[in-house]
């Protein structure tokens, strides 16, 4: 890589990840001045990156889907228990959405393929605890899929301007998942 393209490259990456941060900690009423403060370059450097609020957040929105992406393929391995993988992936997706928190609030809508292939790939996930025993027989993958998708937004919502409680709040689902809430 060209040593200019390395430097915008770090510089790209130092504003999502300031961005990221930010937006976690203090929500919608972060600004562009803000997240270039704290990326520490100037508002012109940001703009230069991300003229727009919104291209900043798709942005965003894209590496969180990238790193989500990445921690599915990670837990692709048919050798690992369900309870364990849900486990893995469940603290996984609560850390990438911790860091993405703002993201659940701010874009609500996500990318339809995105989407699509993550519940897509969460539907085989469970179809395979189905299929072990892990999970009774008869439950829909797909809305299975979809309601564990809606529970993990729902917790990271929760997420934004705390400090979270990634394992508490990942032992609490996998807990409702596997037993349910009952006594």
């Amino acid at each position: 890589m060209p040593r200019g393209a390395a430097l915008q490259d770090r510089t790209r990456t130092a504003i999502l990840d300031a961005a990221a941060t930010i937006l976690a900690e203090r929500g919608e009423a972060v600004g562009l001045a803000d997240v270039a403060q704290a990326a520490g370059i100037a508002r012109s450097t940001l703009y230069r990156y991300f003229p727009t609020r919104d291209a900043l957040l798709a942005a965003l929105a894209e590496n969180g889907a990238r790193e989500v992406g990445i921690r599915l393929r990670e837990l692709d391995n048919d050798s690992i228990p369900v309870p364990e993988a849900l486990a893995r992936l469940t603290r996984a997706l609560l850390a990438v959405g911790a860091k993405y928190a703002a993201l659940v609030i701010l874009r609500p809508k996500p990318d339809t393929a995105q989407e699509a292939e993550l519940t897509d790939r969460m539907a085989r996930f469970f179809q395979r605890g189905i299929d072990d025993g892990t999970l009774r027989k008869g439950l829909d993958p797909d809305a299975l899929a979809r309601i564990y998708g809606d529970l993990i937004n729902g917790a990271v919502a929760r997420l934004v301007g705390t400090s979270p409680d990634i394992e508490g709040t990942s032992a609490l689902i996998v807990s409702l998942l596997l037993d349910g809430a009952k006594n």
